[in-house]
C-alpha cells in the first residue's frame, strides 16, 4: 500500500470547490434549522412542538427517498444540485418574510407556526434529493483510490459547516433577532448557488438511462440488502440516531433545565458537532480502515453512554462535555459509514444506495426528534433522553452478539484494492 496522504482529495481544485458549496449549505441549513426551533418553542413553549418539526421533514424526506435515488442516477448531478439549491433558496426565504414584522403583526400565531411546518415539509422534500445528488457527485469529482480521504474530508466539512452553523446561530439569535439570522441563511445558500457552477458538468455512468422505475427501485434495494457490510452499518447507525436524538431537546435543556440563554443554547448544539470535526481531521492522519466493524461498535456505544450523562446532567458544563464526546464518537461513525459506502457502492447505484441510506439514517434524524419529542411529553425531557441512550447501548450489545460477520468487518483489503486499479 502506498503511503497515506492525508491531504489526497484536496489536491483537486473541484473538490475544494464542492467543499465549499457544501460548507455554505450546511451552515445555512444547520442555522436555519437551530433558529427556527427557538422560533417555534418561542411560540408554543411545548417541546412536542419541536417534535413536529422533525416529523414534518422526515415524512416527505422519507417517502421521496427511493424515487429520488431512481432520478439522480437518470440525471447530470451538477445541474440537479443546481436546481434542488434553487428550491432551498426559496425555502429560505420564505422564512425570512413569515419571520419579519409586518407578518408577525398581521398574522396570527397560529397561522405563522402552520406556515413554518409548511415549509419545513418543502424543505424535507428537497432531503430526499439533496444526499443522493452530493454523494453521487462527489463520486465523479476524485478517483476511487482515494475514496477514504475524500470522505474523510467531506465529512469533516460537513461537521464544520454544522460547529459554526448551529453555534453562530445562537448568538446570531441575541445578536440581530431570528428574521435577520434567516436572511443570513438566505444569503449563504445564493453563494453556494453561484459557487456551484465552477463546477463543469459529469457525464451519466448509469447504463440504462430510461430504466423502468420499479425495475431501478428493486435493484438498489436488492443491492443495499444482499451487502451485509453497507446493510449492518446503515441499521446500526439509524437505531442509535432514532434513540440518541437528545439535542433536538437542547432548546428545552437551555431555556428550562440549565437556564443559559441563547449563547448557551449555540453552545450546546454546537458542541456534539466541535467533537465530531476535530476526529475526523484526526482520522485524515489517522487511517480506521482496519477492523472498522467493531470500531464502529464501540463508537456508537460510547455514543450512547454520552447521551445518558447528558440526560443526567444539571451543571451546564458536564452537559458541554457529554455532547462534546458524543460527537467525538459520531464522527468516528460518521466516517466509516461513508467510507463503507463509498467503497461498496457501484457508480451507476450511487443515487440509489444513498437515497436507502437517507431513509436508514439520514431520515431518522427527524424522526429521532419526533421520538425525542413524544417521549418528553410522556415522561420528561431527562428521562426521556436517558431512555433514549439506553436504546442505543442495548442495540449496540444486540448487534455485537448476533452479527459476528459485521464484526469481523475490514475495510483494508477493498481500499488496496481500488489502489492497485489506479496505480
Amino acid at each position: 500500500m502506498q503511503k497515506k496522504d492525508p491531504y489526497a482529495a484536496l489536491r483537486y481544485r473541484e473538490f475544494n470547490i464542492f467543499l465549499l458549496v457544501r460548507f455554505a449549505l450546511i451552515f445555512g441549513w444547520s442555522m436555519q434549522f437551530i433558529v427556527i426551533e427557538w422560533q417555534v418553542y418561542a411560540l408554543t413553549k411545548d417541546p412536542l412542538s419541536l417534535g413536529l418539526i422533525g416529523l414534518f421533514e422526515f415524512a416527505p424526506a422519507f417517502l421521496m427517498a427511493l424515487f429520488a435515488g431512481h432520478i439522480v442516477d437518470q440525471r447530470e448531478k451538477r445541474n440537479l444540485l443546481a436546481l434542488c439549491i434553487a428550491a432551498f433558496s426559496l425555502i429560505s426565504f420564505g422564512l425570512f418574510w413569515l419571520t419579519s414584522q409586518s407578518v408577525i403583526e398581521a398574522w396570527s400565531k397560529n397561522s405563522i407556526l402552520y406556515s413554518i411546518y409548511a415549509l419545513v415539509f418543502f424543505g424535507g422534500f428537497l432531503r430526499a434529493f439533496f444526499g443522493p445528488t452530493i454523494f453521487s457527485l462527489v463520486a465523479l469529482i476524485v478517483p476511487k483510490k482515494i475514496y477514504p480521504n475524500a470522505a474523510t474530508w467531506n465529512s469533516s466539512t460537513w461537521q464544520m459547516a454544522r460547529v459554526l452553523g448551529v453555534g453562530f446561530a445562537g448568538f446570531s439569535i441575541s445578536w440581530i433577532g431570528v428574521h435577520w439570522s434567516l436572511c443570513v441563511v438566505f444569503g449563504l445558500v445564493v453563494f453556494s448557488f453561484i459557487m456551484l457552477f465552477q463546477i463543469p458538468k459529469k457525464p451519466i455512468l448509469n447504463p440504462k438511462i430510461g430504466e423502468n422505475i420499479v425495475s431501478s427501485l428493486t435493484e438498489g434495494l436488492s443491492f443495499v440488502f444482499k451487502t451485509k457490510a453497507v446493510l449492518g452499518a446503515l441499521t446500526l447507525d439509524m437505531v442509535s440516531v432514532l434513540f440518541g436524538g437528545a439535542i433536538a431537546l437542547a432548546a428545552v435543556f437551555a431555556q428550562d433545565i440549565l437556564k443559559v440563554g441563547p449563547q448557551g443554547f449555540g453552545v450546546l448544539v454546537a458542541a456534539p458537532s466541535v467533537g465530531a470535526f476535530l476526529t475526523m481531521l484526526v482520522t485524515a492522519y489517522i487511517p480506521i480502515s482496519k477492523n472498522a466493524g467493531m470500531k464502529l461498535l464501540v463508537a456508537i456505544f460510547g455514543f450512547g453512554v454520552c447521551i445518558i450523562v447528558f440526560g443526567l446532567s444539571s451543571v451546564f458544563w458536564i452537559s458541554v462535555v457529554a455532547l462534546f464526546f458524543s460527537g467525538v464518537t459520531d464522527g468516528v461513525s460518521m466516517v466509516i459509514r461513508q467510507t463503507i459506502l463509498q467503497i461498496k457502492t457501484p457508480d451507476h447505484m450511487r443515487g440509489r444506495v444513498s437515497s436507502v441510506n437517507s431513509m436508514f439514517v439520514g431520515s431518522s434524524n427527524e424522526l429521532g426528534a419526533l421520538e425525542s419529542g413524544l417521549t418528553a411529553k410522556l415522561m420528561g425531557t431527562a428521562t426521556a433522553v436517558v431512555f433514549g441512550g439506553t436504546m442505543t447501548l442495548i442495540t449496540v450489545v444486540t448487534t455485537a452478539l448476533v452479527s459476528p460477520t459485521f464484526r469481523k468487518l475490514d475495510l483494508t483489503k477493498d481500499i488496496e484494492a481500488h489502489e492497485r486499479e489506479e496505480g
